[in-house]
């Protein structure tokens, strides 16, 4: 079988632990490739680290590129036990801290680029420097059908359907639905290859334990989204009241038809950073590592050279 991992990085993957928010050790996956500044890679909610498969080859060129899979996500370990709100803002902490002897390029998108500003915020002496890409500041619900779907249903059905891998055996519908969900995130989205949906799919479907873990994280980012709305104590608001304290250099960049998060956000974020810098990418859906990652390379090795970082 093929091993994504050992033709991605020189050492294939490797595992860190780290002690999670529950105070349990878990197993991290990843792996780095390139030398130099590191630049850690934070994937958004229900991926793993394939989702920058077009972006860790360019990068790595200038940087040492570490791309690891959040708990709970892809290869990384799916403890049993219930998570807490923000758990995500330690584990990224405590892996950055694990990895990176130096402050860090931190280049994150989605929920990963919303875990990212919390952690900048609070531990500002990590970071070097930040890219965020489509990140939902301002989330008004989940954004996805599926997403909204599944955040519905009791946890413990989903562990059930994950004992009696249930995704294995229905696979061909799992890889069916995922194809054309991807529309949502694309704007080619008939360029979607079998290849890309079998990767992006499989955790769900040989890796046991990976859909109760990603359900109850949409669960816990609906209740999150729900609180917003409602004006009840919650942390998305907690991060959007801290926005101006972020001092490292700061890039915003958004698909300008983003159908999940949309790009006028951009700017509204960027009048709350100070000196942060705004890029939009035509054509681009949300998911711009696949759906333009040329362009996004670009703009990242751009900002990177603006703002002091040589390249290597």
């Amino acid at each position: 079988m093929q091993d994504w991992w050992r033709e991605t990085f020189p050492q294939g993957r490797q595992n860190l632990t780290i002690i999670d928010a529950n105070g349990h050790p878990v197993s991290i996956a990843y792996g780095e490739k390139g030398t130099g500044k590191p630049l850690v890679l934070v994937h958004g909610i229900g991926s793993w680290c394939y989702s920058w498969r077009h972006c860790i080859e360019p990068l790595a060129k200038h940087f040492r590129v570490i791309c690891f899979d959040a708990k709970g996500y892809g290869f990384s370990e799916k403890p049993a036990h219930p998570e807490k709100p923000g758990h995500q803002m330690l584990e990224l902490e405590r892996i950055i801290r694990a990895l990176c002897s130096e402050p860090a390029i931190v280049v994150a998108i989605s929920l990963g680029a919303l875990v990212s500003l919390a952690v900048v915020q609070e531990h500002p002496e990590l970071f070097a420097s930040l890219v965020l890409i489509n990140v939902p500041i301002f989330p008004e619900r989940l954004p996805n059908r599926w997403m909204r779907s599944l955040s519905d249903l009791p946890i413990e059905l989903l562990k059930i359907v994950d004992s009696l891998r249930l995704t294995f055996l229905f696979s061909t519908l799992v890889r069916a639905i995922v194809r054309v969900e991807r529309r949502e995130v694309l704007v080619d989205w008939s360029a979607v290859t079998p290849e890309e949906v079998y990767w992006i799919t499989y955790p769900y479907i040989y890796i046991p334990g990976t859909l109760a873990k990603v359900t109850e994280e949409l669960q816990i980012a609906a209740q999150e989204i729900k609180r917003l709305q409602q004006k009840q104590p919650n942390l998305i608001s907690q991060i959007q009241s801290r926005l101006g304290e972020i001092t490292c250099p700061t890039l915003i960049v958004w698909g300008d038809q983003d159908r999940w998060f949309p790009a006028t956000d951009a700017e509204k974020l960027r009048s709350h950073i100070p000196h942060a810098q705004v890029e939009i990418i035509q054509d681009c859906g949300h998911d711009a590592p696949a759906n333009c990652p040329q362009e996004l390379n670009a703009a990242i090795l751009e900002f990177l050279q603006d703002t002091g970082f040589t390249n290597t």
